[in-house]
């Protein structure tokens, strides 16, 4: 079995600032693209932003200059750093995976679980 589990989310105030970590666990040869989706009420769940397994990003403009993404190859874990929040980026945000699995080498299209991350003004 091969799962990301995720962690991090909570309320915080207008400018503050949040960590979310998803960790990919289970028979894993390798792990290829990361990302994080978020999803906002009545809203269609969209791309945050992505990370390659060589380090490549891309983020939706939206954020562009107030989140990074980063990861560990080591732990199978990517983060997402979200600075100078605002309310508008209130959702429920989703960690993906592209996941190799050791057993059969095929890949794998995972999902985190959801955290919630709450901005007031």
């Amino acid at each position: 079995q091969v799962q990301l589990v995720e962690s991090g989310g909570g309320l915080v105030q207008t400018g503050g600032s949040l960590r979310l970590s998803c960790a990919a666990s289970g028979s894993i040869f390798s792990v290829n693209a990361m990302g994080w989706y978020r999803q906002a009420p009545g809203k269609q769940r969209e791309l945050v932003t992505r990370i390659t397994s060589g380090g490549s990003t891309n983020y939706a403009d939206s954020v562009k200059g107030r989140f990074t993404i980063f990861r560990d190859n080591a732990k199978n874990t990517v983060y997402l750093q979200m600075d100078s929040l605002k309310v508008e980026d209130t959702a429920v945000y989703y960690c993906n995976a592209l996941v190799v699995r050791t057993a059969t080498y095929s890949i794998v299209e995972l999902w985190g679980q959801g955290t919630l991350v709450t901005v007031s003004s």
